[in-house]
């Protein structure tokens, strides 16, 4: 079938809309009509080629839709399930045999090669292939093919507009704080970078009951939007010694790294009380160092790199749903919406800090 969908051309380069055509569906994928997808820093840096892919090229994994088409082996899901759209994992390592997809030996592969595992092309303009299957789903498009193992059934009774971040950021941040960091209710927990992914973490760290929740970041409505949603205090960067400043504030015993520079890296790790864990989940280009104090680590600390939020998201997601319509988990406050061709101005507002998570409406 042929859809319309977001296409970039070359590096840094604009995105068009244009119509491609999906390949057919197989017999373990699932067709799905997206509702909504949200645009994620993984995206842009993919885009600018940090990480590199081929063009012409359709982004988007943070896809939610309803399921209009399934393949003749796809027991998971059925046709007008509403489901949101996750990473892949190849499901045979020992990683994934031992439930532990987030650390599948075959990520990259499985997500970021442009084409399915056999190496044909889900996407085509012109006769031609297009660098697509993008976390295996491409949704910057009205409908995307994506395999059962990445399609995650959500409640119907949820606002599916919303939930597409669920399948990549939010789930990020959340995760990172729930699953890997695990603090008792009481801990105290910084947050470096107060995009989606770290507000995400500042909201999962109310959920489970930290008590001193410290937000870092350089814009002042991302500080305000952080003591909304939970975080006891706000710092900015800019404004003098944050290792300090939280030092006066009895330090932490969990940090969180979220914007992918060594530098920042480096004060949330000596920001830590002994012993105490820094989580890494801010990307950094391929080659990207940082230097720590060795006694900084040997008294004590940990720095655990988190993929995805070390969820499984057939458990996770679902969860993050519940947590929303309780009230619980208000990723709503996080949001502005554009229209599929108005996606040039929501990566230049996401880029400049002027929204949080923009979701695209195809």
């Amino acid at each position: 079938m042929k859809t319309k969908a977001a296409i970039v051309g070359e590096k840094s380069g604009k995105f068009a809309i244009a119509e491609v055509e999906l390949a057919e569906l197989r017999d373990d994928e699932v067709l799905v009509r997206i509702v909504g997808v949200g645009v994620c820093h993984t995206d842009l840096i993919c885009r600018d080629q940090v990480y590199p892919v081929s063009f012409p090229a359709v982004f988007g994994h943070e896809g939610s839709g309803i399921v209009e088409k399934t393949g003749a082996r796809v027991s998971k899901v059925q046709v007008g399930d509403h489901v949101v759209l996750t990473y892949r994992a190849c499901g045979q390592c020992p990683a994934c045999r031992r439930g532990d997809p987030t650390h599948c030996a075959r990520i990259f592969e499985c997500n970021f090669s442009g084409r399915r595992s056999d190496g044909s092309a889900t996407l085509q303009r012109g006769g031609q292939p297009v660098f697509g299957n993008f976390f295996n789903q491409s949704s910057f498009a009205a409908y995307a093919l994506a395999h059962e193992t990445n399609t995650v059934k959500v409640d119907p009774a949820a606002n599916l507009e919303y939930l597409g971040p669920l399948g990549c950021g939010i789930q990020t941040g959340a995760g990172a704080v729930i699953n890997t960091l695990k603090p008792a209710a009481g801990s105290r927990l910084a947050v470096f970078g107060c995009g989606s992914v770290g507000l995400a973490a500042i909201m999962a760290a109310r959920v489970v009951g930290c008590t001193t929740i410290i937000a870092v970041d350089l814009l002042a409505n991302r500080r305000a939007l952080a003591e909304e949603l939970g975080a006891t205090h706000a710092l900015d960067p800019a404004c003098g010694n944050v290792v300090e400043a939280i030092a006066k504030l009895g330090g932490v015993d969990f940090s969180l790294e979220c914007t992918g520079l060594p530098g920042v890296l480096r004060q949330a790790v000596d920001c830590l009380a002994v012993p105490g864990v820094c989580a890494v989940v801010g990307a950094a280009p391929p080659g990207a160092e940082v230097t720590l104090d060795v006694n900084s680590i040997m008294f004590g600390r940990t720095v655990v790199g988190v993929i995805e939020g070390q969820s499984v998201p057939d458990e996770f997601i679902p969860k993050l749903v519940s947590l929303y319509r309780q009230g619980r988990f208000p990723l709503d406050k996080l949001v502005a919406f554009y229209r599929l061709d108005e996606i040039d101005q929501a990566v230049s507002d996401s880029e400049n800090g002027r929204v949080i998570k923009a979701i695209l409406r195809p």
